[in-house]
This record gives structure tokens, sequence and C-alpha cells, in this order.
């Protein structure tokens, strides 16, 4: 089964926006001695959609390098047509990887009918096991009926990630399916349900907060699995503050960029512009988390946290335009206003 905490990781980017391949490796490799259950490649945090179909295929010919076997890959072959998506999944078979994630057709509008059509046909030709990805902030819905009877039908479909932020929903796709299909797997791709997921059973999450903390996620995983749940549950409520910052303070993933780069990674410029107050924004965000991780013992982080609280607490520059007022005032006051 495909179990336990898959990160999916975001890409170092060198100043001329090429992928910084050397920074990927050391990346993966920390996450793997970090104790994570496995690495999704070309996810969402991954910024897929902004690199090129090449760029992808080196980016998890990169990971299966770095990985050899030592934890499941679980590639993402989110591509925009059938042709691609089998490219896809010959290639990632062939580096060895677990499984691909593939989510429903996105930018077009499409039927539902449409949608289970396309999984049973790359289903009957796809050479590698297949997690659906439901995402339809970004993708055409995958919908619990459809989910349902994919399972059901295609051994090759052994799972779902559903990132759609709906727990009733994820709920029905537990009831409807594990009851036939036990080892047919379900992940959450919501950090902040990840307890609630599990304790209704869940198989485990494909998170971005695992590329940051790694270690963190791990504890609340195998915390709930030693039947800890109190512990469990007081990690979840402890993330959540950290979550929030890098979710909503800014574009995503730049806030999950920024607090890997907080780890001590270059991560270089994102393939996103930001305008000018997104970047000061960013720089906000960044000293907050800064401030976050260093509370929580990331040593790494506590510089970047102390000028943060230094840069807060200096005083804010006074207006030009404010000072020759005031010493205006100040001089006729006194009686002394020059002439002008």
């Amino acid at each position: 089964m495909i179990q336990g905490i898959f990160t999916p990781n975001v890409v170092p980017f060198r100043d001329d926006g090429s992928i910084n391949e050397d920074e990927l490796r050391r990346l993966i490799n920390w996450l793997i001695e970090k104790g994570i259950s496995g690495l999704y490649p070309n996810g969402s945090s991954g910024e897929f959609i902004r690199l090129s179909f090449e760029e992808r295929k080196r980016v998890i010919r990169i990971v299966a390098e770095e990985t050899r076997g030592r934890v499941p890959i679980l590639a993402g072959a989110a591509e925009s047509n059938l042709h691609m998506i089998l490219d896809a999944c010959r290639t990632y078979a062939d580096l060895g990887c677990r499984a691909v994630s593939i989510t429903g057709p996105y930018y077009f509008k499409v039927s539902q009918e449409s949608i289970e059509h396309f999984f049973r046909e790359v289903a009957r030709r796809s050479p590698i096991d297949i997690v659906l990805y439901n995402i339809p902030q970004f993708s055409n819905e995958i919908s619990v009926p459809v989910v349902k009877r994919l399972a059901l039908d295609c051994p090759r479909i052994v799972g779902i990630k559903d990132s759609s932020r709906d727990l009733p929903r994820f709920l029905n796709t537990l009831n409807e399916i594990k009851p036939q299909r036990p080892e047919f797997s379900c992940m959450i791709g919501c950090d902040e349900l990840l307890y609630s997921a599990l304790e209704m059973g869940a198989d485990g999450g494909t998170l971005s907060s695992s590329g940051v903390v790694p270690e963190v996620l791990m504890k609340l995983y195998n915390e709930f699995r030693r039947g800890n749940r109190e512990e469990a549950r007081r990690i979840q409520f402890k993330l959540l503050e950290l979550v929030n910052t890098m979710l909503y303070g800014t574009n995503f993933p730049e806030g999950f960029r920024a607090g890997v780069s907080l780890r001590g990674f270059n991560m270089g410029p994102s393939r996103q512009l930001l305008s000018p107050k997104e970047q000061s924004d960013l720089e906000e965000i960044r000293g907050k988390l800064a401030c976050i991780l260093a509370e929580c013992g990331f040593q790494e982080a506590a510089a970047a946290c102390q000028r943060f609280q230094a840069r807060a607490a200096a005083p804010a520059p006074t207006d030009t335009e404010s000072i020759v007022q005031e010493v205006l005032r100040k001089l006729e006051a006194s009686g002394l206003k020059p002439k002008t």
C-alpha cells in the first residue's frame, strides 16, 4: 500500500531560472534522512505547471537517482493530454517509481462521464500504478461515484490523493471504497486535516508542510500509529500556525519555499513574478516563519528571526516633509520663522 507521509517537494531554481539540480539532490537526501515515508515530485508545491515536460521528467529522474529505492516515489504525471500522460507513465515506471499521480483534466471543463472514460483508458494502458489526484481548485473534480467505480473496476488504480479541503467528501470516499477494497490508499492532501483524516481511517497524507518540517509531520503520524492520540492531536494544533502562515500569507507555494529556505536551502527565485508589494509581504512572512520555526526548536531559523524582530523594533522612518513642517512650526512659535 501507499501509506505514511509523502512530501510534495519544492524545486530550487538558479538566478537564471533554471533548475538548481545540486540543491534539489541535497534537499531530497535531507528529506529521506529526516525519515519521510515517500516523495511526491511534480506536485503542486513543485510548481510542475511552470516546468516544461522535459524538465518534469528530469525532476523525476533526479529524485529517482538520489532516492535509490530508499523510499517510494509517487511521481506527478498530471499532463495535459493522454499521449503525454502515457509517455510520463512509461518513463516513471522505467525509473522505478512506485506509482504516478494524475489529476482530472484541467483548464477545460468536462463531464464526469468523460473523466471516467479518460481514467479507464489511462488505467488500461499504463505500465505503472495510478493514484487519482482530486484537486478541484485547479482541475476538474473527480466525483465520489466515479472514484468508487474506478477503484472497484480498475486494479491499476490503487489510491486517491484528495486535496479538496472537503472532509465530508473524504469520509464518503473512505466509506464507499474501503469496505470493498481495503488496500485502496486514501491519502489526505490538506495539512490541517491530517489528524482528523487519520482518525477516520486515512492511510496518510501528501502534505506540503512535510517539506519544511518533515520531523514534525512524521512525529504526528508515528504517534498516531502508536496509539498516542492526544500527542498526535497536540502536534496537529501546534502545526496550524506554521501552515496558515505559509499557505495564506502570499501566493502559493511561496510561503513553503520560504520555509524550506529557512531550513538551510537556497531556493532561488520563483518562476512566478511577484509585485514589489508581494515581495515586501513575503519578507514579512519569512520573518514570521523564522520565529515560529525558532520557537519550535529549529535553530537554523533563529538568526533570521532575530533580524526580523530587530527590524520590527526599530523606529519607523519619518517622512522628510513632516520633519520640515515640524521645524518650521517650532521656528514660527519662537518668532524666528525664516522669510520665504
